[in-house]
This record gives C-alpha cells, structure tokens and sequence, in this order.
C-alpha cells in the first residue's frame, strides 16, 4: 500500500452567477487544501473578515454559488493493481472528475468517499476538478421535493448532510461553507487492502480483552492473513480466498486500566495490526492505542423517575460537563495545538465529559486523541440538531453510511462512553408546534429510536447509547422530564432569571446557560471603538444572536 497527498497545486475558481462580485467572478484563486472556500477568499484578499461586523451577511453569496476546485499533478505507473482517489471529507455536494471523466458525485460532509481511478490515470500530467454545487441550492429543492419541515432557524440545514450550524445558529454566524475540507489522496494496492478495523474492547476482573473486527477489500482472490498485537498478545488468522471478514480476540492479562481525569491514569495501550499476502509480504497495516475500561449506563427507575448515571470501571462517576461546539466556523485553522490548548482549558475548569453536540461535526481523529490522552470523557451526538429531519432517500443511506463509518472511527478511543441520537429533536416534536405543519410526514424518530441503535448495538456493543439529549428513557413520559434520564433548562435565559434553577433536581443536567456579558476582549476585537455605540448594526446582529429575538 502507497499513499500519497494531493494537497498542492490547487486553484478555485466561482461558478457563473449575478450574485458573484466581479472581483470575484472568473478569478483563479491559489486554495488551501485541505481548507474552505472562505479562508481561500480571505488569504487572497477579496473578501473582508467574516466574523468582523455584518460581513457574514454580505458575504452570503459564497453559498448560494457554485465553486471548482483544480489541481493537475504527476503521476507515473507502478506494479500496483488498484489505485483509488480517496477523499476523507468533501463538504458538501460535489461532483468529481479525472482527466476530465467524471468518477464519483458526494452528498454528505460527514463521510469519506473512495473511488477506483487506476484506468483513467495516465502517464505525465493529470487534472483533478471537484466541482461543489452551491449547499442552498441543493437544500433547498429537497426541501421542495419532499416538503419542508420545521426547524428552529430559517434556514434549510435539514435537508442536507452537512455541519448545521454553518447555517448559522443562536451563537455562531451563517457561513455557508464549501470544499476540501479533509485529506484527498491517492491509494495504490494490490491483493487486498484493510477495509475497516474495529477494536472492541472490554475489561473484567483482572483480564482485558480486544475483540478485532477486521474487512478487507480484495483485488485478488488468494488468501490473506491478519495479524495483531496488543500489550505483549499475539494472534493471527487466515481469511480464505472469497471472504473479506475476520474477528481476532486478544487477551491482555492484569491490564492497567484508563480512568476518567480525577479518578485515576490514563494508561494506553499500542495496538497494532498488518495484513499479509500468502508469501508474507505486508499489504497494509493499522495502529491505535487503546485504553481498557468499561463504560455501564445505569437508568434503572426508582421512587424519583430514573437514573442517568456512568459509571467507569464500576465506580460513579459525577459528571462535569459541556458541550462542545466546533472550535471554528472554517475547520481547517483548528490545529492539534489549538485543541490540546482548549481541552487543557476544560480540565482546568474541572470539567471531566465534553457533549460533541449535534449541531456540528463527528471531531477529528486529534480530538480524540487528546481526550483519551487527558482522560476527559466524551459523548458523540450523531448530527441532529432542532428540527425535523426528513427520513426518505437520499437522506436514510445516508445517515446509515455516515453512522456505521463514524462508529467504526472511533471505537478504538477510550475516552468515547456515550453516543446520543441528536440535540432536541424528540423534545421539539412534543413541545414546539411540529406536528400540525408535519402532517404526518417523517421528522427523524425512525433515525433515533431505530435506525441508530440498531446500528450502534451491532458495531459498538460496548457502549450505551441514548437517543436523545434530553431523553426520559420511554416515549411515555415527556422527554424533558427533569425527574427521568438527561434535561435541558433553557426557561432559564429565555423565559426566568437564574433563580429558576433552585425549583430543579434533575437526574442529569445536559444542557443549560445564563447569557452573561463578553469579555473586554472580545468587544474591543470585531470592531473599532468608533462602532460600540449600541445602534450600530453589528451590534443589533450580537444582540439578536444572544437574546433569540
């Protein structure tokens, strides 16, 4: 297996349209890959800042436009039988094309494509194009084709599978992004490649264990043999020709578990696996480290409502928690150090779980990483948040698609204890006038009440899952019931003051907030002194973002 980057080289260029500016309109931008449109504008020169003023309003255009991203790059045959195009993030609609032949269309930012190109590579120069049609657009006739459906914003981000917060939100800015957001390369290989790794790992008594659920993709009908290590264990096993899946079991003896910050270490362990042809030679290899410990959820009903409580190695664990927005509206400027500084900053708070909300994004492999390094605990919403999604085609394959590769992802990482359904969607169903203008039509529950936990109880076993954040536990009690499973308070700052808080006892508190002023910093930063008079506009945006007004 070769893998090699097409990072350089790239050149972005917007689709015709009237709403295009015309410093903009046929101008070959130098673009960052990965990286967005709007970072590639900004280092060029032709917009202003986004988050400075109301520029987010006026440069509303970027999403309602087409956009083409082209990079030409040498390539020179080798003895390999497969080459593949392997895009790890395109956001969001994209058509892509080599040399001119169209090889692959995408329609969800939050998965990977891989598309087999090795005949249409040629000797010499190459052109890749990836063309973005413009999210709006999309969006906004599958909202027409299959009738629209109620959302907390006026915005279509219901209808496409992409960052919904990039469409602007109660705290963040409409920026409605487009590219390569992720690595794009190129994967030769022959005989058989490593498809997906999934570790399954659990802990009892003095005796860790690993269970390896291993695919292989094959180009050659001969059999392969997958090998794996993991703290002084050793196995291996033959996948005969014509079948692509094998399950390994490793034993570690007194492991040293991984502990949540405050209750203990975070010890890893390197976990490694090659897959081998019939002659030895190594095709593809794998590593993670892996931490051992185990994850129980205990809701069981009492004489107040039910439990939520995690329990980590069979001790309770009192939850510190926040929820985790994207870091920044354009991913790419979110480096590993900026993470480790912002993780670093919430176990400085005390906080001990961050809730990846639903709203955003499934986070990077560096998120994890730190988190399992820190010993912070983590909950992954899969991405619904405050609305009604719809549950037809193309949206179900793709929601599946995007479940199985995202629980696959991260099942290797310790610091992972909870996957929740989606943000509030259960909750707005009941209270937020949904159902009379759904008339009957699909609004997720089919997602969060079948769909995901079929799909997490195959793939992750070993990990709970919740449909919703809040959730009572059964559809017969309300599902923002303080007395069962996880509440949101948000009469608190929308309808009373904070003095509200002292008329709960809730089980478990996900979400809740009083808005207080920024800090000097941040007033003095998006505008000069002359604009902090209350009238001006960019301070009508600020306050309608933090009122909901």
């Amino acid at each position: 297996m070769s893998r090699r980057a097409l990072h350089e080289g790239w050149v972005l260029r917007a689709g015709p349209g009237p709403q295009v500016p015309p410093e903009v309109a046929e101008v070959a931008v130098p673009a960052t890959v990965p990286g967005c449109v709007h970072t590639d504008l900004l280092a060029a020169g032709l917009i202003p800042d986004p988050f400075l003023d109301d520029n987010e309003t006026r440069l509303g255009w970027i999403g309602r436009t087409d956009w083409v991203y082209e990079t030409t790059f040498d390539w020179w045959p080798g003895d390999a039988e497969r080459v593949d195009l392997v895009c790890a993030g395109l956001d969001t609609v994209a058509t892509v094309a080599l040399n001119g032949t169209e090889v692959g269309r995408t329609e969800n930012q939050h998965r990977g494509y891989r598309f087999a190109v090795g005949p249409l590579l040629r000797g010499g120069s190459n052109t890749l194009t990836v063309r973005f049609d413009s999210p709006y657009r999309y969006a906004e006739a599958q909202r027409d084709r299959l009738g629209d459906r109620p959302n907390a914003y006026p915005e279509p981000f219901h209808f496409i599978r992409k960052t919904a917060c990039n469409f602007g939100w109660d705290w963040g800015p409409t920026l409605v992004t487009a590219g390569i957001w992720q690595e794009i390369g190129l994967h030769a290989w022959s005989v058989a490649r490593l498809a997906t790794v999934r570790p399954l790992t659990t802990v009892d008594g003095d005796t860790g264990r690993v269970e390896l659920h291993v695919e292989v993709e094959r180009v050659a009908d001969a059999p392969v043999t997958v090998q794996a290590t993991v703290g002084g264990s050793a196995t291996e096993v033959t996948v005969p020709a014509g079948e692509c899946r094998a399950v390994l079991a490793l034993t570690v003896r007194d492991p040293e578990r991984w502990w949540p910050v405050g209750y203990g270490e975070q010890p890893r362990y390197d976990l490694e696996v090659t897959l081998r042809a019939a002659d030895g030679r190594a095709l593809d290899g794998w590593s993670r480290r892996i931490g051992f410990r185990s994850i129980r959820l205990d809701t069981a009903p009492d004489a107040h409502g039910s439990a939520f409580t995690l329990h980590v190695n069979e001790v309770p664990v009192f939850v510190r928690g926040v929820n985790w927005i994207p870091d920044d509206a354009f991913p790419n400027r979110v480096t590993r150090e900026r993470l480790a500084e912002r993780l670093a900053q919430a176990v400085g708070a005390n906080v001990n779980l961050l809730r990846v909300w639903g709203g955003g994004q499934y986070e990077s492999a560096d998120f994890y990483e730190l988190a399992d390094e820190l010993g912070l605990l983590v909950q992954q919403d899969f991405l619904f948040a405050c609305a009604a999604y719809p549950e037809e085609e193309p949206f179900r394959s793709e929601v599946e698609a995007e479940a199985r590769e995202q629980v696959t992802r991260l099942a290797a990482h310790p610091s992972l204890v909870l996957w929740t359904g989606n943000n509030e969607n259960i909750w707005g169903w009941h209270d937020w006038d949904w159902q009379e203008p759904l008339a009957g039509r699909t609004w997720g529950r089919g997602y969060y009440l079948v769909l995901l936990p079929r799909i997490v109880g195959e793939l992750d076993p070993t990990r709970p899952y919740w449909p919703g954040s809040p959730w009572s536990g059964r559809e017969d009690v309300h599902p923002n019931d303080p007395a069962y499973g996880t509440t949101h308070i948000w009469d608190v700052w929308n309808t009373d003051d904070y003095r509200k808080y002292r008329e709960y006892v809730p089980r478990f508190v996900a979400e809740f907030g009083y808005q207080g002023p920024p800090a000097y910093a941040t007033r003095a930063g998006p505008s000069p002194t002359t604009r902090w008079r209350p009238t001006h506009p960019a301070w009508s945006t600020t306050r309608r973002r933090l009122t909901g007004t």
